[in-house]
């Protein structure tokens, strides 16, 4: 078998965090000798988080069986997802923004059994729903919990509780026309109706404006795809949450590496 050096665009901090993570979770439960130390499994994750390495090349490259680069790699995943924000936590800084960004993007997943429920009709292809929110820069803020694909993004907006939230929070938000009916502080663009075909001069001016201010929140959804594990996840989508959760964790600690 041929092996190769290999690179994580990432920080020492990130890699420190997370081994800390993991360093503090083996005390606590007086874990046995592992095969690897603690900042070794933490590179070992990032590997397949950041890279998308599979779990036989891990295994390869680190000299383990494939059995124990999953569980490794669950692990790591389980313990940042248990710290990362939820809603009501991302809040608190969203509404010191000037204004949010929505937007809904499809994780495309492998076929599952009961794949109905994951087919995107608007995507034409199986996923899982992840809304994501950004400030003015287009710089990620948060991530919601993944619903399966067939979801509509205004619907996956209101079961977790978005619309609501940016609207008790009075910030302004700006949508695409998925999110049309939101209401609250949700801004999407003018829609053409079978009413009025044609968009006035000015309806024009202001969706362009618009047009200007969402893509940057297109910058946030290619940001979480940085993470190459989901390009396609090819594990349970019931784990997608989890993964997502972990991932907003490292990206925090990554974009805030010059803090302090």
């Amino acid at each position: 078998m041929l092996s190769y050096p290999s690179t994580i665009p990432l920080s020492s901090r990130t890699l420190n965090h997370l081994a800390n993570r993991i360093r503090g979770h083996r005390n606590q439960h007086r874990s046995r000798w592992r095969r690897l130390d603690p900042g070794r499994q933490a590179l070992l994750a990032l590997a397949h988080l950041r890279n998308g390495d599979t779990y036989t090349r891990l295994a390869a490259g680190f000299a383990v069986g494939v059995t124990t680069a999953w569980r490794y790699v669950q692990e790591a995943i389980a313990l940042l997802a248990a710290v990362a924000d939820d809603l009501a936590a991302a809040m608190r800084r969203i509404r010191r923004l000037a204004y949010a960004i929505l937007d809904g993007t499809v994780i495309p997943i492998d076929r599952v059994a009961d794949q109905r429920p994951y087919y995107s009709g608007k995507h034409k292809r199986h996923g899982v729903n992840v809304q994501v929110i950004a400030d003015a820069a287009g710089r990620l803020v948060w991530a919601s919990p993944a619903l399966p694909g067939s979801a509509h993004d205004l619907t996956a907006a209101r079961i977790h509780g978005i619309i609501d939230a940016l609207t008790s929070a009075d910030v302004m938000t700006f949508a695409d026309k998925g999110y049309q009916g939101a209401r609250g502080s949700v801004r999407t663009p003018f829609k053409r109706r079978r009413f009025r075909p044609t968009l006035s001069r000015r309806q024009k001016t202001i969706n362009r404006a618009h047009a200007k201010i969402r893509a940057r929140g297109e910058r946030a959804v290619a940001t979480l795809k940085t993470w190459k594990i989901l390009a396609k996840l090819r594990c349970c989508p019931r784990g997608a949450t989890a993964l997502v959760q972990a991932i907003l964790v490292l990206h925090d600690v990554e974009v805030n590496r010059y803090a302090g």
